[in-house]
């Protein structure tokens, strides 16, 4: 991936670039594992300043990365690449804060407007013994496409969402550092992407 190179950035910006240019020509996951090394906490701090919540911002920043590397090759070398994550980072992140404010103001109509608040009935979340069924139904499902994994995926899935491990937890379990867990661990969820599609209807 070879584009005309701005020769104004600094040299962190261009290094940055040659760890793009690692990651997409030669699928380096250790390039992608850098890249969040190096603008993980950034981002996280970024984001945590906007919506004030520490879980919410660890997601958003997972996000983010994720969309970023779907993007790569769409970066142009013109400008600095942290200006380009930082601001898919702020878009997503923004975009998660409207949605919030839309499903407040939804349930907020239903429960103060006076023809909709005489239809308003609190959700239910106990499942009733039909729906049990067809979660435990998924559930075995879903252990049976993270199978078709290959064994670090496998289990870097099991451990983040079967075990609710943390990052940290599975870094520490699989001797990994951070960085290339969570790299990892977005290229695992990709994969699982790609092989529910064929199975969307039956999940």
């Amino acid at each position: 991936m070879e584009k005309l190179l701005n020769n104004n950035l600094s040299d962190k910006a261009k290094y940055d670039y040659t760890l793009v240019c690692r990651a997409l020509d030669s699928n380096d996951e250790k390039a992608y594992a850098e890249i969040m090394a190096r603008y993980r906490e950034p981002i996280y701090y970024m984001l945590l300043k906007m919506i004030r919540s520490e879980v919410d911002a660890e997601d958003l920043t997972i996000e983010a990365f994720g969309k970023a590397f779907k993007k790569l090759e769409q970066y142009e070398p013109t400008y600095a690449f942290s200006t380009w994550l930082y601001k898919i980072a702020t878009n997503n992140c923004i975009d998660f804060i409207r949605k919030k404010k839309m499903k407040t103001l939804s349930l907020d109509a239903n429960q103060e407007g006076e023809e909709n608040s005489r239809n308003y009935e609190p959700i239910s979340y106990t499942l009733t013994p039909e729906e049990e069924i067809i979660q435990n139904q998924k559930i075995i499902l879903m252990h049976k496409v993270v199978d078709q994994l290959k064994p670090r995926y496998k289990a870097l899935i099991e451990l983040r969402y079967f075990k609710e491990y943390s990052y940290q937890e599975i870094a520490t379990e699989m001797k990994l550092p951070l960085g290339t867990v969570k790299a990892q661990l977005f290229r695992a969820k990709e994969l699982l992407h790609e092989i529910l599609k064929d199975r969307r209807n039956s999940i």
